[in-house]
């Protein structure tokens, strides 16, 4: 039976999935969550926290015959039963296809919309709206699978339960007020029985649905913010100083600095990109660009589409700095179900977080059920495939075909305003019309 530690910070409901599978199978787990044992911000940060997980990201398992695991669902898995894993080949398969979907199709969308309302992001309107379309078509989803079933795959808890359940937890918790969760009583009800289960009970408390959806606190968030000096408050304490002040600073710099502990009580997301180590800017070489891909970006979010959005990004686009790429999957022969086909692409973008700040894509699916199509318009920096720069990038890149675009040419033109639109007539796409589709950015 597994025994170990698990390192986190508290209220991580990412680690909260290893836990809960403890609780199950029995394995014997030991939380570091408070000093002195860990301390999110510094401990992950030393060479010997490093050395078993260089990514330097919590959760992380270490056992006590001193194996490693990092990433959340892996370390779930390992310390779970056979029986919650699946205990025969079509189930463990279902149980991997709801703990992907819980990644791909759940996560994002419950991300853009609830960190806001915890004040750890600021509010975009449209992507507000955008995630809660797509949490009520993975809730409709879910609704109709538990139509005839008291839990996910089997008759029992299984690890399907358990990450799906975990995933969803801050939405029912902060914006499933009782009218928006209305058309999806068959979920409700899962998920109730599965938070009152002993096993969930005791790393969860009692949890308590959301009565009246919470909003954007613009205070919050301003507050949660790291203040940051005008440069006409440096400009005048620096004439305020007096020579033993400069002294004093001089000195200081000499001394190595130590790196400002981050706060321990974060969400998942973002104490995990807070906990990764600095890297060098995969795009440092290049000269800096008059295009301002976040500009643009904001411009798309909260603007007409093709009044707008569009006619901004070709009067600002910079040719020498940005490229234009036309994406396709090479396995189109593979695909099945269309809400399969648009988990792929969830799955690429979350994988792809790091470039945000330099690309843009609109990636759909065409097609119905069994007969489908995964294609996209992509906006990166620099004139090359940027999936290769980065280890970071270079998971899914490779199943699809990449055809760079002249920027001043109409196919190019015209792809990108029907990508950017999700209107048109795509006669690239022969019989195939569109379906759905998402948007990285």
């Amino acid at each position: 039976m597994a025994a170990g530690t698990l390192y986190t910070y508290p209220e991580n409901w990412r680690a909260f999935k290893a836990q809960i599978a403890a609780q199950y199978s029995g394995a014997r787990l030991k939380v570091a969550s408070s000093s002195p044992a860990f301390t999110f911000g510094q401990t992950n940060r030393t060479p010997e926290f490093l050395k078993n997980f260089p990514l330097g990201k919590v959760p992380a398992y270490q056992g006590d015959d001193g194996f490693c695991l990092f990433e959340s669902n892996a370390i779930a898995h390992y310390l779970s039963n056979e029986a919650m894993r699946g205990a025969t080949p079509q189930a463990a398969a279902q149980v991997m296809q709801w703990v992907s979907f819980a990644d791909s199709e759940i996560i994002p969308p419950a991300s853009a919309w609830v960190f806001p309302t915890l004040g750890i992001m600021q509010f975009n309107k449209q992507a507000t709206e955008q995630a809660k379309e797509d949490v009520k078509r993975a809730l409709a989803l879910l609704n109709q699978h538990l139509i005839t079933r008291t839990f996910l795959v089997g008759e029992r808890v299984s690890l399907a339960d358990i990450t799906v359940a975990c995933s969803m937890l801050w939405l029912y918790k902060q914006v499933l007020e009782p009218s928006f969760r209305q058309p999806y009583p068959n979920v409700t009800r899962w998920f109730v029985t599965c938070v009152n289960q002993p096993q969930f009970k005791a790393v969860l408390g009692e949890v308590k649905l959301c009565e009246k959806m919470s909003q954007f606190d613009a205070k919050k968030f301003a507050e949660i913010q790291p203040k940051k000096d005008t440069p006409a408050k440096k400009e005048k304490a620096a004439k305020e100083s007096k020579p033993q002040e400069k002294k004093e600073k001089k000195e200081k710099k000499k001394e190595e600095k130590k790196p400002a502990p981050e706060d321990d009580d974060m969400d998942a997301s973002e104490a995990a990109l807070a906990a990764e180590p600095k890297a060098k800017d995969p795009f440092g070489h290049l000269p800096k660009s008059p295009f301002v891909m976040d500009e643009f970006k904001k411009v798309y979010s909260n603007e007409a589409t093709e009044e707008v959005a569009i006619p901004f990004f070709w009067e600002r686009f910079d040719r020498e700095g940005y490229s234009i790429w036309f994406s396709e999957y090479k396995y189109s022969d593979e695909l099945q179900l269309c809400f399969m086909s648009s988990n792929l692409i969830g799955g690429m973008f979350q994988r792809l977080e790091k470039l945000r700040k330099n690309a843009f894509a609109s990636v759909i699916v065409s097609g119905v059920d069994n007969n489908n199509t995964i294609t996209g318009i992509w906006i990166m920096r620099g004139q090359e495939l940027a999936f290769t720069l980065s280890k970071d990038w270079d998971t899914d890149y490779e199943s699809y075909s990449w055809t760079k675009l002249d920027p001043d040419s109409e196919k190019c033109k015209t792809l990108v305003k029907e990508y950017f639109a999700w209107e048109g007539e795509f006669k690239h796409l022969g019989d195939k019309k569109f379906n759905s589709g998402k948007i990285f950015k």
